[in-house]
């Protein structure tokens, strides 16, 4: 199939989805860009419907939260791949499709004969994807989201200062979800690559080497000096400590202050702005932000070298704290971001999606459920199309779509 000429990017792709919380956000993801993604459900459906939290305490396979917002936009078979003539049923489906995507265990596949090495001699233009704990050539030990964020090393570097308290899990299914987004872009590229070669491929994610991939600087660290970082509240995990980041506004709100002024222009805007809130005089750190304009730009690595630099760096997350102690953290936040400074309130999920600027964006996204006759808020995309425009429907009811498997046998 080809993309024809409708309103979504990915319109006449049909891809066909093993159904696991491993990689249910890459089918989503697709899917909400237009794809035609077919989750497969074993008999009785895919385990997640039956998790909890329930649409108003209503406990029932098409009423669970996490199915809504990790199939939108799907459609729904049911087959049941250890019957001979379902699995015949699955190597047509996957024979109509572009691609595959998959995180089943290791030989399970291909021991019924309707893995990537079989099907894709039919298929030629079949891209596969699986999604497994090592690659498809390691092991596949049992693991959950947790147990990967641990052994992939992103849990050593969340946490907080005080290392007497354990390390911090991401939460949020975040280890699938880094599988997730090492895979969809990997499926767009290998469509591209198969306009013009014609063949498709197999695309193999580590769950555990994309993590590995995501500790920022903790890998390098011990690679190249044999240095692990430490954890810190609100920042990057660092072999050495670095400033304290976070404060508490007028508001009594929790704000991060980010990365300070560091150039010329920022200095000046930071000290306009105590200029026009009439703080000069009470503002300490006003007279060395003056200094500020002896700098081009001050880089991380000068901090050590040039004292002047480090006071005057120094000097910038003071003036911040100084106007966060005077401002609610809404208004402190918008005026920092409007002078060209990295900065964030700490929100909780609810305020976060109700945010002034997610909200003008459209990013929270009204899904109705006519089972239910009622609509319901859902995060929309982090993206915008100009051409092609984003659009997410409700999750598939068990087994909706059956009527495709007919239509491959027809």
């Amino acid at each position: 199939m080809r993309p024809s000429e409708t309103t979504s990017v990915l319109s006449g792709y049909r891809v066909i989805e093993l159904s696991s919380e491993r990689c249910a956000l890459a089918g989503k993801l697709l899917a909400d860009m237009g794809a035609e993604v077919v989750v497969v459900e074993p008999p009785g459906g895919c385990t997640t419907r039956t998790w909890e939290p329930f649409a108003h305490d209503r406990p029932d396979k098409e009423n669970g939260l996490h199915w809504w917002h990790y199939n939108t936009s799907k459609k729904s078979v049911v087959l049941d791949l250890d019957n001979e003539a379902e699995i015949s049923k699955f190597r047509s489906l996957v024979l109509s499709a572009d691609v595959v995507i998959e995180a089943e265990p290791l030989g399970r596949l291909d021991g019924l004969s309707a893995d990537w090495k079989q099907l894709s001699r039919q298929n030629p233009e079949l891209i596969w994807v699986s999604v497994t704990h090592h690659g498809r050539d390691g092991e596949d030990p049992p693991s959950t989201d947790l147990t990967l964020l641990a052994e992939g090393g992103p849990v050593w570097s969340c946490g907080y200062d005080d290392h007497v308290i354990p390390p911090v899990r991401g939460g949020g299914n975040q280890g699938f979800h880094t599988a997730c987004h090492y895979a969809v872009p990997s499926i767009l590229a290998a469509l591209i690559w198969r306009e013009g070669s014609g063949t498709g491929q197999l695309i193999d994610v580590s769950m555990l080497g994309s993590l590995n991939a995501t500790t920022e600087f903790a890998t390098l660290w011990w690679l190249n000096e044999g240095r692990q970082v430490e954890r810190q509240t609100g920042r990057h995990a660092h072999p050495t400590p670095t400033e304290w980041t976070q404060i508490e506004c007028a508001d009594g709100r929790w704000f991060n202050t980010g990365v300070p002024p560091r150039t010329r222009d920022e200095f000046q805007a930071l000290r306009d702005w105590i200029e026009e809130l009439g703080l000069v005089e009470n503002c300490s750190a006003y007279e060395i932000l003056k200094l500020g304009d002896q700098f081009e730009r001050i880089g991380i690595l000068e901090l050590d070298e040039d004292p002047l630099a480090a006071e005057v760096f120094q000097s910038g997350r003071e003036a911040i704290e100084f106007l966060g102690q005077r401002l609610p953290a809404h208004e402190l936040f918008i005026g920092l971001q409007e002078r060209g400074m990295a900065c964030g309130v700490v929100y909780t999920p609810e305020e976060m999606i109700h945010d002034p600027h997610f909200v003008e964006r459209g990013f929270p996204h009204s899904i109705y459920y006519e089972h239910l006759d009622a609509s319901y808020e859902h995060p929309g995309a982090p993206y915008r199309f100009m051409k092609t425009p984003w659009a997410a429907e409700r999750a598939p009811y068990l087994g909706e779509h059956q009527a495709l498997l007919d239509d491959l046998s027809s």
